[in-house]
């Protein structure tokens, strides 16, 4: 595939709806994720079936029976081979894609919120429990809980990978950012986002490309990091690093559901909590580009950014919504006498 010829000229964001992906087979939708070239969304639903969409066809490819209750999470491999799965029934799985069968099974002792393969190793992955530690966790069932740097009275931790995996980045809902080495788990770096009691962690999400990662917190603010700073500050000793950027819908103050960059790292999307709206900043300049709405009285449940094209696939109200670039159809390209009519 060639990266150039998917390159518009234009926006590099999505301006509108393009489609639904909705059929009998397909269940009330939960979580989605796309696997890493973006040809496959897997979308977990309410009955703890994960259903394989095939993006270029919009057909349904694969259906594989996960959990007996609502999924939480999924993630795609990086060879895109394996399935990675979590559900409020306790248990995490790894299903192979190909054949559907479940390798592997694990209980937790409480509901899981998140699970993530670790980005290289496929062996390894981070487990999220409600109401305790991150757990890193290794295909023959030895597990490492993720230091809390002495905060050990929190345990709403929400973890996540780097791109490529040498360190994890945890946050508590005080508002205390941890990054850990992931193979000798070591704290590195340790900072609060503000002095606010309501600066809670509420989501982290990492760039696929560059070293950005952004934290989406209860005081309805969005800040971007860069690592590198970051891992240079050090301890918490010393003064919290500064973020590149903090996004924030200013005059509705809304709070957010989700947050997610783009392919290309240069956009960042936010799902509103109290309607179905995704607000779209470039992360350069911090400026809003775009705000997306869907039907009303929708709540968004998960949104996710195409690895490579400028499409967002959102859901809400039980169904996937496809954005995407307004198609403009430039007939005098295919006959250069053919003149458009302004009205008729």
């Amino acid at each position: 595939m060639n990266l150039e010829l998917l390159e518009s000229v234009g926006h590099t964001f999505p301006e509108e709806l393009d489609c639904t992906l909705d059929s009998v087979a397909a269940a009330y939708s939960n979580c989605c994720a796309f696997n890493r070239w973006g040809t496959l969304l897997a979308v977990g639903c309410n009955d703890g079936r994960v259903i394989i969409w095939d993006f270029l066809t919009r057909g349904i490819s694969k259906i594989i029976q996960s959990h007996v209750q609502p999924m939480s999470s999924i993630s795609w491999s990086r060879d895109g081979r394996k399935l990675l799965t979590s559900a409020t029934d306790y248990n995490v799985t790894i299903h192979d894609v190909m054949t559907s069968e479940c390798e592997h099974k694990y209980r937790l002792p409480s509901p899981v919120l998140t699970a993530e393969f670790h980005p290289r190793d496929p062996t390894k992955f981070l487990i999220c429990p409600m109401r305790h530690t991150a757990v890193l966790l290794n295909v023959s069932g030895k597990h490492t809980n993720i230091p809390l740097d002495g905060e050990t009275h929190d345990m709403n931790v929400c973890a996540i990978f780097d791109r490529q995996g040498a360190h994890v980045i945890a946050g508590n809902n005080k508002g205390k950012v941890l990054v850990v080495d992931s193979t000798s788990l070591v704290v590195k770096a340790a900072f609060r986002l503000s002095n606010l009691a309501s600066s809670g962690v509420k989501q982290l999400a990492f760039a696929r490309t560059g070293g950005h990662f952004m934290v989406s917190s209860a005081d309805r603010v969005i800040r971007v990091y860069d690592l590198g700073m970051v891992l240079d500050g050090g301890k918490s000793d010393s003064p919290p690093p500064e973020p590149i950027q903090k996004l924030q819908d200013l005059v509705n103050k809304t709070a957010w559901k989700k947050v997610s960059f783009s392919g290309d790292g240069q956009f960042i999307v936010a799902a509103s909590m109290r309607q179905h709206a995704l607000y779209i900043w470039e992360k350069s300049s911090g400026s809003l580009v775009k705000i997306l709405y869907g039907n009303r009285g929708e709540l968004v449940l998960d949104v996710a950014w195409h690895p490579i094209r400028p499409i967002i696939a959102s859901i809400s109200s039980g169904i996937v919504s496809i954005w995407a670039q307004a198609q403009v159809e430039n007939w005098s390209a295919f006959a250069p006498d053919f003149t458009e009519l302004e009205e008729n």
